[in-house]
């Protein structure tokens, strides 16, 4: 086994097929073939069961999966620290993030990493639960994630760095601000008003469920699961949104008003990491975060801010 095989076995993973992971690879259909059955060859066992033009992964081929990135990884890690000797700062850092925490405090963490690393490439994938983020953190898909839950994150294995908490707002419609002049509404306030909720699962749609729970006659009049059609759906008048504060600058560059709910609930938003074998880049990150985490508690980078 060498690592040429597992980069094409996971560029097949990745690819969906064969034909596409030729392409990307910049190699032929029949070269990548003859390399994954030498793979399968020296390791006994098929990666892939061929179902007509398909190729499905075997279950010793999904075991395969983590432990063949954390192979390349290391090596790109070992290569990073040479260059780094030199002097030369190079190298690639994934990461995966879900929706909010994707708009802030990401954006600020990758403005302050690439102004210190410039020429780091960042590869930044999406997920929609703290789970996902998690397992891709485990198996080594990604090196650093971020996650937002109700509730502080502990998972055993995983490094947990806490950034921040983040209240949830109101995103207001403007052809239905019926709301009073302050910035902090009631939850019963959201009654006879027509909402966008997120799916089911986020600390988000809890809250409106909740509301509904308690007697609030609200109405969720759209379901979204890609939220970056929520700012265009309240700019057109379909309804207000409940979203973490993070979204309150996007939405005043809009036009748009946000309101404090209360009782506050708030969004734990933390970054996690392995606790080992960490590429230069991916410690670098972290320093970064830290950095993030101790200008939050000076004051030196304002919360987002509701009007």
């Amino acid at each position: 086994m060498d690592t040429r095989q597992l980069k094409y076995f996971l560029a097949v993973v990745d690819h969906d097929g064969f034909n596409r992971a030729a392409e990307h690879l910049l190699i032929a259909q029949p070269s990548l073939s003859q390399t994954i059955a030498g793979l399968e060859k020296d390791l006994g066992v098929p990666l892939f069961h061929r179902i007509g033009r398909r190729a499905v992964l075997s279950e010793a081929g999904k075991e395969l999966i983590g432990p063949a990135r954390l192979v390349l990884r290391d090596l790109d890690a070992a290569q990073s620290a040479v260059q780094a000797l030199s002097g030369v700062r190079s190298g690639r850092l994934d990461i995966i993030t879900m929706p909010s925490p994707g708009i802030e405090p990401l954006t600020s963490m990758i403005a302050g990493f690439t102004r210190l690393h410039p020429s780091v490439r960042l590869n930044v994938g999406a997920a929609f639960t703290p789970e996902e983020v998690i397992e891709s953190v485990r198996n080594g898909s990604n090196e650093i994630g971020l996650a937002g839950s109700a509730t502080q994150i502990r998972v055993p294995g995983v490094q947990v760095l806490e950034l921040e908490r983040q209240p949830l707002i109101l995103i207001v419609n403007p052809q239905a601000d019926t709301f009073n002049s302050g910035t902090a509404i009631q939850r019963e306030d959201l009654g006879g008003h027509r909402l966008i909720a997120s799916q089911r699962g986020s600390l988000m749609r809890w809250l409106v469920d909740d509301a509904l729970a308690q007697g609030v006659r609200t109405e969720i009049v759209i379901e979204v699961a890609h939220r970056t059609s929520i700012l265009p759906l309240v700019l057109a008048g379909v309804g207000h949104a409940v979203m973490p504060s993070s979204w309150a600058p996007l939405a005043h560059k809009s036009g748009l008003r946000t309101l404090l709910i209360e009782p506050v609930s708030h969004l734990d938003v933390a970054v996690l990491s392995r606790k080992e074998d960490l590429t230069p880049a991916a410690r670098a990150f972290l320093k970064v975060a830290e950095l993030h985490v101790a200008q939050k508690l000076t004051g030196d980078i304002p919360g987002p801010t509701v009007r």
